[in-house]
């Protein structure tokens, strides 16, 4: 096994990256964390026993292993390990430690064993440079200029706020590796139940239907949803799910995304007004993308933003409990409903604001809802004062569109430019079926009129 690079952080860095080294490379528990010490430096000095100590009081194995940052950070901060490497010659042996292993995970989850970067690679069939080149550990991505050497294609969208959503596409290749990790290591991991986005055999109409007929319904939204995602919560979720960090990082780094600065910069001006200034908006845009984050378009980011957001949604399915409420989310869609929500819902809304930030999302307030019995309750595009039901205005506008489609043609209706009408229109029909059958039968008997 090749050493870690060694640090000129301080005079026994050396000393620290061997022990962090052998600290990580077996199970997280005394024994094998002296005998793995004492391996690397080849006799188990009397000091090394009272630092394990101190390392495990610091780190219990109840908890995830720590980080690698982490634990160097403790062990550059003990002074009892400083005196006694002032005694040490440099000189460590790395040739007894164990290869990496799979932690065992909470959930036992069936995900594949990969526990090397070879093996990584091997899994993914790609080979070791271009899995470094696709990983972007050292953030190439953000300092280059030229489009072709770029792992993502990048789109400015204005939202009606005001504010800026940004689409990043994955190249097909990275897209094909990213598709991979989703299929074979995200799939086999359960997101909460509260979940209904992005998961099979869950749907719009699954996530409406706990909230049907109910006299109360408050609808919240999170800010940012996929940006607010950071690589480093990324990497927990694969550390979670046992990988060695080495591997956990390269994961992540397939998953995640640093936006080029030319980009960033890009935001300021826009083709459709140029001369608007660089504000809030902007600002607020570049430190969410200039850091590592979940990209929006990539096909990783839906399942690694519920499994990142599983704390919050069993924090608030508690917190929902607690006032005999429901909840359920969809993607950045929160949705409460209750009997008794109404006589607490200023302290409620406030306590689920709180629980957000500190699981490092944000409520976007302007978006917040209540709705009672005697407005149209609609969460998601779909009423729930009843029964699941498509809006009635929503439902006339699409009928005429398909009318006119018959009578005066496609191009007629398609006055936003959409690169595939036809599927856009197949997919509305197709969303208006599943939640009122009746109704989507007759748009698609339309919808078979059209010529193309």
């Amino acid at each position: 096994m090749e050493p870690p690079p060694l640090s000129t952080r301080h005079h026994n860095s050396w000393l620290i990256d061997g022990l962090v080294a052998a600290f990580l490379a077996g199970p997280w528990e005394a024994d094998g964390l002296i005998e793995r010490g004492a391996r690397i430096l080849r006799k188990e000095y009397r000091w090394l026993r009272p630092l394990v100590a101190r390392v495990i009081s610091a780190f219990p194995a109840t908890l995830p292993t720590p980080r690698s940052f982490r634990l160097s950070e403790f062990l550059h901060a003990d002074d009892r390990l400083d005196r006694a490497s002032r005694k040490i010659r440099p000189g460590l042996c790395f040739d007894q430690l164990p290869s990496p292993s799979m932690k065992t995970s909470s959930g036992s989850w069936a995900v594949p064993a990969i526990t090397t970067a070879p093996e990584l690679a091997s899994f993914l069939e790609v080979d070791l440079d271009r899995l470094d080149w696709f990983a972007d550990r050292e953030r190439r991505e953000r300092s280059t200029v030229t489009e072709a050497l770029r792992n993502y294609r990048y789109e400015w969208v204005t939202k009606r706020s005001g504010s800026l959503r940004l689409l990043e596409a994955p190249k097909p290749r990275l897209k094909q590796l990213q598709r991979r990790v989703v299929d074979a290591i995200l799939a086999p991991i359960p997101p909460h139940d509260a979940a209904h986005g992005f998961r099979a055999g869950r749907s719009v109409s699954t996530f409406v239907e706990p909230h049907v007929g109910r006299p109360i319904v408050l609808k919240m939204d999170l800010k940012d949803f996929f940006a607010t995602i950071t690589g480093a919560r990324v990497v927990s979720i694969f550390l979670t799910a046992g990988y060695p960090e080495r591997v956990a990082r390269l994961l992540a780094g397939l998953c995640t995304n640093t936006v080029p600065r030319a980009i960033l910069a890009r935001a300021a001006r826009s083709e459709a007004d140029p001369d608007r200034p660089r504000g809030p908006a902007v600002w607020h845009a570049g430190q969410l993308y200039g850091t590592p984050h979940l990209p929006q378009g990539a096909p990783t980011s839906p399942a690694l933003a519920n499994l990142a957001a599983y704390r919050l949604d069993a924090r608030l399915d508690a917190l929902a409990r607690e006032v005999g409420a429901r909840y359920t989310r969809y993607a950045d869609d929160l949705v409460f409903s209750g009997d008794d929500l109404a006589r607490s819902i200023h302290r409620f809304s406030r306590h689920v604001s709180a629980i957000a930030i500190e699981e490092g999302f944000a409520v976007q307030h302007r978006k917040t809802r209540l709705m009672r019995r005697g407005v149209s309750q609609r969460v998601a595009g779909v009423v729930v004062n009843e029964k699941i039901n498509m809006p009635r205005d929503e439902y006339d506008r699409l009928k005429a569109t398909l009318h006119n489609c018959v009578r005066l043609g496609p191009h007629s209706q398609d006055r936003a430019g959409v690169p595939d009408f036809r599927a856009h229109l197949a997919g509305r029909v197709a969303h208006v079926a599943r939640i009122h059958p009746d109704r989507g039968r007759r748009l698609a008997e339309l919808f078979e009129q059209i010529v193309w």
